[in-house]
């Protein structure tokens, strides 16, 4: 079906269907890859360099690479569509892997780090396919459709690091380098997402959105595909998605730490995990819907009293490994809830002409603060511990809470259940 096609001929609504169908398999691949690659950094970076404090690096090049490449993908996507931008991310993050193999066999650190930076153009380009399901979607069903596709990273993630064993054995038998065996896995699904996005995402969301608009406007026409921008909610749904994802990967990140030095075994530690990434995607698809029932901001406020029910349970229930484990699964929910819905927003709260660009700013601004909120949890925690950080990082709920008003549009808060009224769903030129 070709990209030149329009709304105004093209069944916008099957062409959905089939878009949201495309975006959650690549997130499965994606995911795959990603979760496959990830598991696997901190145990090279410590082997190549030869000092396990320099381990967290490949984690921090990743998140690095992540949030420098979310911008030119977005403008490329602005420019060339979502299928090239997020073709291109999965092709840097192929090249990123290439290296990474590479930098093992040469025992080259800086080309290690390298290597992980470039990966992060596949998280990236997962973080974007969140947004391409927003492009075509309408009022009434686009958190439910962004959030199939942030749910549909589930499978790649649990699936990704289970690989370890079976990768080992298959690159032992392909002469690849020491621990770079699963990486055959990250490499096979890279070039299948590259395929998918590339030969199967057509007519391309975004470019059909672009035209949709453009015709609507011609003919004075109302779209719900375009919006009236409003620029304060617009930044507060960016505040609130990234400081979910600092609440989130500041307390994540050390609770591993936490519960070793208090005497879990690391099966209980991998299972704690485990949960807290089955709360962030599997229950994405009901806070969409949640999200188009009630309303974008109230489900932001929704994930931010989960957060601090997290918090406070982590706090006061440091002690107790059953009590962080849940901490860390109602951790997960209140990030899914305020990711989705924030997203959600941010995409009806921009222009047509500023959509992609703002989508890039929100991944950069996500991908910055957590790796920001990772490295000072790691002060936190060594002063006043783990409960003082649970409670720390709850300034970030707080100021989330605080700044509501910033997004309490009528439009913002009725999501889909408003009718749509010509002045509001009209684009501006």
């Amino acid at each position: 079906m070709p990209d030149a096609d329009t709304g105004s001929t093209l069944d916008l609504a099957r062409i959905q269907r089939r878009t949201v169908a495309v975006l959650a398999s690549g997130q499965v691949l994606g995911g795959l890859a990603f979760g496959a690659t990830v598991s696997l950094g901190a145990v090279l970076a410590a082997d190549i360099s030869g000092d396990d404090a320099l381990s967290g690096l490949a984690a921090a090049a990743v998140t690095l690479g992540t949030a420098l490449i979310a911008i030119p993908l977005a403008a490329l996507a602005r420019g060339r569509g979502r299928r090239l931008a997020l073709t291109a991310g999965m092709l840097i993050a192929l090249v990123g892997v290439g290296l990474v193999v590479f930098a093992v066999g040469l025992g080259s650190f800086v080309l290690l780090l390298l290597g992980f930076g470039l990966i992060g153009g596949g998280q990236a380009a997962n973080l974007q396919s969140r947004f391409a399901a927003a492009d075509l979607a309408t009022d009434r069903s686009r958190g439910r459709d962004l959030s199939i596709v942030v749910w549909a990273t589930t499978i790649g993630a649990v699936l990704g690091p289970n690989l370890t064993g079976p990768g080992e054995v298959i690159g032992q038998a392909i002469g690849m380098p020491p621990l770079t065996g699963p990486y055959v896995f990250t490499i096979v699904a890279q070039l299948l997402g590259v395929a998918l996005y590339l030969f199967a995402l057509r007519p391309d969301p975004l470019l059909l959105a672009q035209r949709e608009v453009a015709r609507a406007t011609e003919h004075h026409e109302a779209t719900s595909i375009a919006k009236p921008d409003r620029p304060l909610v617009a930044r507060y749904a960016i505040f609130a998605i990234a400081a979910a994802h600092g609440t989130m990967v500041a307390v994540m990140a050390m609770t591993p730490v936490h519960l070793l030095h208090h005497g879990a075994t690391l099966s209980i530690i991998g299972l704690t995990i485990s949960l807290h990434i089955a709360g962030m995607f599997a229950l994405a698809p009901v806070f969409g819907i949640l999200a188009d029932r009630i309303g974008r901001l109230r489900t932001i406020l929704v994930g931010q009293a989960i957060l601090a029910l997290s918090l406070l349970t982590a706090s006061f229930g440091a002690e107790s490994t059953v009590a962080v484990t849940v901490g860390l699964v109602l951790l997960g929910l209140g990030w899914s809830a305020s990711t989705v819905a924030g997203s959600t927003l941010l995409t009806e709260a921009s222009s047509e002409q500023l959509r992609t660009r703002r989508q890039g700013l929100s991944d950069f601004t996500m991908s910055i603060v957590g790796a920001v909120g990772a490295i000072l949890a790691g002060v936190v925690l060594g002063w006043i511990g783990y409960d003082g950080l649970a409670l720390v990082v709850g300034v970030l709920v707080v100021a989330v809470v605080a700044l509501a008003p910033w997004g309490r549009d009528r439009r913002a808060e009725a999501g889909g259940e408003l009718p749509a009224e010509p002045e509001e769903t009209a684009p501006r030129t």
